[in-house]
């Protein structure tokens, strides 16, 4: 029989995505559905580790649809990684008798979901990441917004490299993950798109872009994943004037990709996960990630879901497979390889239809 539960908590971790408010609005409107009644917890974990809550009513959440950022705001909070951290995060929820909580960000708003579940508080993580760089799930909320957030910018950015025969190259977020760059280069017709997973060859690039100069093209957008060495830099940018002779600048767009109202995906893909994570909970299940797979929206054991990660990221060997069953193996590397197949066809359309 599933636990039957009183009060369960929200928090927003980590970096902020827009449509975080969506899935805290729909968390919240569910659970008071049910009866249950919702603790919003400021600032992440660390709202928990230093007793900063508040309880949620509809009306709270009446009006944040439209909001970027987290009404609930966010944190990284290292004391909570601790013992003396985890304890008084525990004693929080016993303080104000919350049974479950609904965790809000990425991976390593994961790792601390997994850490209460395992101290015998329920959690469910939700994936709210620009970066969409969580293994197991096609989407997480935020990434549609940060993507049309670039191609707003970059479109600008075309108009004035057309007007003077430029080329720019333009560092999109990501933290290691080539999502936002990958798709925003095809979606703004950009020659060229440097990212982690797939080989870059500068060479080829700067070929590429002599030939169309020669056949009357003037503007030129090269997108860049952030963090990339070498790349990630305007040296690249002098590099592509030195090599072509068209005259190249160098944007950054950095957090403004953050920023902003959340599109209607990711409105739609907060209330659904929000949705789902409260009914899973109030099931009695716990330690699980919402996913969306193939439209669907289903959940993944936390604890596969990180190992897949840390495999795919290079972080963890093979041999961390080995505490797991041959379907889990499979379920895990499955996911991996769908990620790798996915960026492989998404260059490959990038190289087909640029110019």
């Amino acid at each position: 029989m599933a636990t039957k539960f009183r009060k369960i908590g929200v928090l927003t971790s980590g970096g902020d995505a827009p449509g975080m408010n969506n899935a805290v609005r729909a968390i919240t409107r569910a659970a008071l559905a049910s009866g249950v009644e919702v603790i919003g917890i400021n600032g992440g974990y660390s709202g928990l580790v230093n007793d900063n809550v508040r309880a949620l009513t509809a009306q709270d959440v009446s009006n944040v649809v439209t909001l970027g950022g987290t009404m609930l705001y966010s944190d990284r909070c290292a004391e909570f990684k601790t013992e003396e951290g985890m304890a008084r995060a525990i004693a929080t929820c016993k303080k104000y008798e919350i049974d479950g909580i609904v965790a809000c960000g990425g991976d390593g708003t994961f790792r601390g979901a997994t850490d209460l579940s395992n101290r015998g508080i329920p959690t469910i993580g939700i994936p709210c990441t620009i970066d969409n760089d969580i293994t197991s799930t096609e989407y997480a909320i935020g990434y549609d917004t940060a993507m049309n957030t670039v191609v707003e910018m970059v479109d600008r950015l075309r108009d004035t490299c057309e007007s003077h025969a430029r080329c720019n190259v333009v560092e999109v977020m990501g933290n290691n993950a080539g999502g936002i760059a990958i798709q925003t280069a095809i979606a703004c017709g950009a020659v060229a798109c440097v990212i982690n997973e797939v080989p870059f060859d500068e060479a080829a690039m700067t070929e590429k872009i002599k030939r169309l100069k020669a056949a009357g093209k003037r503007g030129f957008i090269v997108i860049v994943s952030e963090l990339i060495p070498d790349y990630a830099d305007p040296a690249f940018a002098k590099r592509i004037q030195e090599n072509t002779g068209v005259e190249t600048k160098f944007a950054r767009l950095a957090h403004v990709v953050r920023g902003g109202n959340p599109t209607l995906r990711d409105r739609v893909a907060g209330a659904r996960m929000g949705s789902r994570a409260v009914a899973e909970l109030l099931a009695g299940k716990s330690n699980l990630v919402i996913c969306e797979q193939g439209n669907e929206i289903v959940t993944v054991d936390i604890n596969l879901a990180q190992t897949a990660d840390r495999l795919y990221k290079g972080k963890d060997g093979m041999e961390v497979l080995e505490k797991y069953s041959k379907e889990e193996q499979q379920e895990i590397l499955a996911a991996g390889e769908k990620k790798r197949a996915y960026f492989k066809t998404m260059s490959a359309l990038l190289d087909e239809i640029s110019g």
